[in-house]
């Protein structure tokens, strides 16, 4: 029989309340070894980027962006949104066109209904990215002015993207792909349209990418990123032609924006002269001239 508590002498039960007391201490403390999550609501956005969280991204962002009068984070906000919605176009366009071009290669006619409804399926999702991305310009660029300088804050992607969607292959000679391909083609195709838009954004590859974002920031040139913007809402407005979407109003507000995002690095170039990029602007006012007359 174990003698009771009460029997113990009055210093064994204090050594006892003092141990005791430790034990639930070092139990309840905090650990060491989480980091603590971020509090900043785009410091939390950058994070759900990293780990491949995009429809979490823009939530976040959602309302930063929105900001009037801007906030302190309103502009880095814009600017991821840009980067997302131009990787989504990217992907959901590649998708489209394979899944066009799989239907048109297939025997099968029960095969060419569901690759066209994929290629439907598609095109929505890239025109909501298109009309989005004319939305971020706006906010960006507005009334034709942009920052001079500008500030992408996140880190690369910790899943990288591939550099060829595989199971696309099989789907453009006519094969039939299984539903766990068509869902593993759609992330891949996005994580590789993400992948390009950062490339395109540092005017490089993933690699530059990677480099310029090891820090978890980099500065873009004003002027650079309204090219980019310019050359996607291109891309964009395409969705909506008479090949595709077949919405000529829809159409025309990409044209309008891009136009936007053209003039903003145009009027940056009187200060500061750069022939190349002004050629290309002049090449993209010509292209949308182009695409207004494809309704």
């Amino acid at each position: 029989m174990f003698p009771s508590f009460r029997s113990c002498s009055p210093s064994l039960r204090l050594l006892s309340f003092i141990v005791l007391a430790g034990i639930i201490l070092v139990s309840c403390g905090p650990s060491t070894n989480q980091p603590a999550a971020p509090t900043n609501p785009y410091d939390r956005a950058a994070e759900a980027f990293k780990k491949g969280q995009l429809d979490n991204a823009l939530d976040i962002t959602d309302k930063l962006a929105r900001a009037m009068p801007p906030a302190d984070f309103t502009e880095r906000a814009q600017v991821l949104r840009a980067v997302i919605y131009t990787g989504e176009l990217k992907g959901s366009t590649e998708l489209a066109a394979a899944y066009d071009k799989g239907a048109e290669k297939s025997k099968n006619p029960q095969f060419q209904a569901a690759y066209r409804r994929l290629r439907s399926d598609n095109l929505s999702i890239a025109a909501k990215a298109a009309l989005n991305l004319a939305e971020t310009t706006h906010q960006l660029a507005p009334d034709g002015v942009i920052a001079k300088e500008l500030t992408l804050e996140v880190s690369f992607p910790t899943t990288e993207g591939p550099t060829t969607v595989k199971q696309l292959a099989r789907v453009l000679e006519g094969g039939w792909i299984e539903p766990d391909d068509q869902e593993a083609a759609q992330t891949d195709a996005v994580r590789k349209g993400i992948d390009e838009a950062l490339a395109d954004v540092v005017s490089g590859d993933r690699a530059k990418a990677r480099q310029a974002l090891a820090s978890g920031s980099t500065k873009l040139n004003g002027a650079d990123f309204a090219i980019f913007l310019a050359k996607e809402l291109a891309d964009g407005a395409t969705v909506f032609d008479r090949h595709h979407g077949r919405d000529p109003q829809k159409m025309l507000t990409l044209c309008d924006e891009g136009d936007v995002a053209v003039k903003a690095a145009l009027a940056q170039f009187k200060d500061k002269p750069d022939k190349d990029l002004e050629k290309e602007a002049k090449k993209l006012q010509d292209q949308f001239k182009t695409i207004r007359k494809d309704k």
